[in-house]
């Protein structure tokens, strides 16, 4: 039915009061002498006759569509999904769109509280977040893995450590070592150095981390790239499909090749699925298979990546709600 003027010009009166002062239903029912329910109804009519528009805006660069659905579909606390670069030659190529990392800092900034003990894993996507962050509440800062190559600390995962200290005001509790050693026993000797002994020891305490995630191909995992021609076709034989702090994982999330785990300075697995909260961030086409493989292991609790991976991973099939409960795709 058509409203009439004086309909019109109250509809917009009440519709006033309740978007932009907050007033409740009740409070206008009682300054217009109505019900409440006849509030509610004339609010619901201004949305029908198009009175009242409701925009949600956020960042253009944010996708909060994509993100919603990414987050209910794995079950994550939380999921941001950013734009992918326009060029179709960067979505394709990228490993990992640098501004996931300028989000995540962002989104480190929302999750650490004071007294907090951060942990940071090795990856590209983690050092770009740390070179990102500009606020964190005071918090002890531990790095999580040993770095690609021990002569790149000062711009790899080191460098973010102290960096993300730096920015909190904390204690940073960095690991001068590779992250691959030839043998487990050279493995097990650096564990019981003094310094690397020390950041261990915080490993239990993380609250928050933020992990890298690569596919198990060239230039896309950094371990893949560490490892000769023969390991790397015997760990792809056991169906590898990501890897995540030196852990490998095959297509359901399943850890495979654990014995790795015994040559690499890395937090353990059992310990990351006790950390609270879990940031992984990860994007780009190629990558998608391998953010699956992970978002399936259960330990992982958020994640950031961008719309070229969404997309991907959205018509994945079904999935389970890892993130929720930690499960353990091995049951264990």
């Amino acid at each position: 039915m058509r409203m009439g003027p004086a309909e019109l010009v109250q509809a917009a009166a009440m519709a006033r009061r309740f978007y932009l002062e907050g007033k409740s239903k009740i409070q206008i029912a009682e300054e217009f002498g109505v019900s409440r329910f006849k509030v509610a109804r004339v609010l619901e009519t201004a949305l029908e006759r198009d009175l009242v528009r409701i925009e949600i805006r956020v960042p253009a660069e944010l996708d909060a569509e994509r993100s919603d659905a990414l987050r209910a579909r794995y079950g994550l606390r939380h999921a941001v999904v950013v734009e992918s670069p326009t060029s179709v030659d960067e979505v394709e190529d990228s490993p990992d769109p640098e501004n996931l990392g300028e989000v995540a800092a962002d989104l480190l900034g929302e999750l650490v509280t004071e007294g907090d003990v951060l942990g940071l894993a090795w990856g590209r996507s983690t050092i770009h977040m740390a070179a990102a962050l500009d606020q964190l509440p005071p918090c002890t800062v531990v790095q999580l893995t040993g770095v690609y190559d021990a002569g790149t600390a000062e711009r790899g995962s080191v460098e973010a450590v102290r960096r993300a200290a730096q920015v909190s005001g904390g204690e940073a509790h960095p690991i001068y070592a590779p992250m691959l050693l030839p043998d487990p026993a050279t493995a097990a000797a650096l564990r019981n150095q003094t310094g690397i002994a020390r950041a261990f020891e915080y490993f239990d305490k993380v609250t928050v981390a933020a992990v890298s995630i690569g596919s198990w191909e060239p230039g896309i995992s950094t371990v893949h790239d560490m490892l000769s021609d023969e390991e790397r076709a015997h760990y792809a034989s056991l169906g590898v499909a990501a890897e995540m702090s030196a852990h490998l994982f095959d297509a359901e999330g399943r850890r495979v090749g654990r014995d790795l785990g015994e040559r690499c300075i890395t937090v353990e697995a059992d310990r990351l699925r006790r950390i609270p909260e879990v940031v992984a961030i990860a994007g780009g086409q190629r990558k998608a298979a391998a953010i699956d493989a992970v978002l399936r292991s259960g330990l992982v609790t958020s994640l950031v990546t961008d719309t070229a991976a969404a997309d991907q991973l959205l018509v994945r099939g079904a999935t389970p709600h890892p993130a929720l409960d930690r499960a353990d795709p091995d049951g264990g």
